[in-house]
């Protein structure tokens, strides 16, 4: 087992040897400099500029994601990829700018279509020109491999077999890319961690026969955290909630034995608090923090019903959670071991589209009032409107861009606390004859170097969406 201490001495010492200039952003992303690193400690960085002075700040107060570069949690991708689940940070927040601001009257244009991605609802990684995802072919469920110029698939690896259900067969997991590798689990709970060139595994685990994990009813729908040498996944069951495997050789590190509570739908994120990094996941009866070595740090109630699936969202010391079934959100505030609730409301009742957080507001649709605007800090409405249904949401450059389940629409509105501003919209003509009847258009869509990524299941469309 690796301590957060040995793997920030050994990256700083890395990034010390090549002694990278690179650019550095504070958390509020309005300043930034050029420097090298020089030192982490006590929560604490030093960088030297280019003149030779040095510049020393708490690590939280740097960007969310120099915060991962120093923690060990960089995937190695470059500005405008899509690493993971929910983006660079899992906030589903694109930072990339210089997008259409309005698009045509019948939307952007369509780049390709592919027509062979299998079953399911997987979303997408994208990293080095290469979209990957996963999908069900015949019985079984793969990892795939995409050309994001051509749309051409250039491999696809087996991952396990397929766990059938009512709502629609296939895959719900995304895969995460990091360090030449990419991780990704089926519905039954393999686990494998391949090459990312060529496909080939590495190494393959099971959540339930190595790790003691419980199949719920929608299967595993969690896409893996990759956090420096550490793999954090959720296999659920009595030998604990949250574990830790080794990213190079799949070996488990750790298990949270105190917590045996189920695995839900949620995808755990990566924190760093006073200095520290630790994971936090929402399960059906809890929100819980839990240390880079394992241990957990704070635990809180969560009243869930049915199925919890949206993942948390942090920012300066405060978690928040939502969920569906009527259940609504919950908000608390952290420090070192304490935790205490800011609120509990049904202002937002996400089932699974997702929210995000935008200078202090958070947008998602809710079953109670549809599309919402609330207040981060205190949890208030800020609007609600109908406007295109229930649906997924992402952000970039300044814009919302919600896709409806129902209708395949596509809408790009303006994020602000002025209420619903739909400015553009069009139709997903790409959709699925082999959705099941009560499936619906759930893929999240995903934005990465000026291309937006929708999905109805086998198809698979890229729109250019570069002002």
């Amino acid at each position: 087992m690796k301590t957060t201490t040995t793997v920030l001495l050994s990256l700083c010492l890395a990034l010390q040897a090549s002694a990278e200039i690179r650019t550095w952003k504070d958390a509020s992303g309005t300043h930034e400099i050029q420097a090298e690193l020089v030192s982490v400690a006590g929560g604490k960085v030093t960088l030297k500029r280019q003149n030779g002075t040095l510049v020393t700040l708490g690590l939280t107060a740097l960007s969310k994601e120099d915060q991962a570069l120093l923690s060990g949690g960089s995937s190695g991708a470059a500005p405008g990829d899509w690493p993971q689940w929910r983006g660079p940070a899992r906030d589903d927040v694109s930072k990339e700018t210089g997008l259409l601001k309005k698009w045509p009257a019948d939307g952007p244009k369509r780049v390709w279509v592919n027509e062979d991605a299998g079953l399911g609802y997987s979303s997408f990684a994208v990293v080095g020109g290469k979209l990957y995802t996963m999908g069900l072919y015949d019985a079984e469920e793969k990892l795939i491999c995409i050309d994001t110029s051509t749309g051409k698939k250039l491999w696809e690896t087996p991952v396990g077999p397929i766990l059938k259900n009512g709502w629609g067969d296939g895959p719900r997991a995304t895969p995460t890319v990091a360090n030449g590798k990419v991780y990704a689990t089926n519905g039954t709970g393999e686990i494998i961690c391949a090459d990312a060139a060529t496909g080939k595994k590495v190494w393959e685990k099971s959540l339930t026969k190595d790790l003691g994990g419980k199949i719920q009813g929608w299967g595993y729908t969690e896409s893996p955290l990759v956090d420096g040498d550490l793999v954090i996944v959720t296999p659920g069951g009595s030998k604990g909630a949250v574990a830790a495997l080794d990213a190079k050789t799949g070996n488990v590190e750790w298990q949270t034995s105190d917590v045996p509570e189920n695995a839900q739908y949620s995808s755990v994120i990566p924190i760093t608090q006073g200095g520290e990094r630790e994971y936090v996941q929402l399960l059906m009866n809890s929100i819980m923090g839990v240390s880079k070595a394992g241990k957990v740090l704070w635990k809180t109630e969560f009243p869930g019903k049915t199925a919890v699936i949206p993942t948390p969202i942090y920012s300066e010391g405060q978690v928040y959670v939502a969920a569906g079934y009527g259940v609504g959100c919950k908000s608390v505030k952290i420090e070192g071991g304490s935790v205490s609730e800011l609120y509990s409301n049904t202002n937002m009742v996400n089932h699974h589209g997702g929210v995000v957080l935008i200078d202090g507001l958070l947008y998602g649709y809710s079953d109670k009032g549809g599309w919402t605007c609330q207040d981060f800090k205190t949890g208030e409405i800020i609007w609600q409107e109908k406007g295109i249904g229930k649906g997924a949401v992402t952000y970039a450059d300044g814009k919302l861009y919600c896709l409806s389940e129902d209708t395949g629409t596509v809408a790009l509105v303006e994020a602000t606390k002025k209420g619903w501003q739909e400015i553009s919209s069009f139709k997903l003509s790409a959709t699925s004859s082999q959705r099941n009847p009560k499936g619906k258009i759930w893929t999240h869509p995903v934005i990465s170097n000026g291309k937006l990524y929708l999905r109805d299941q086998e198809f698979i469309s890229c729109y250019d969406v570069k002002g």
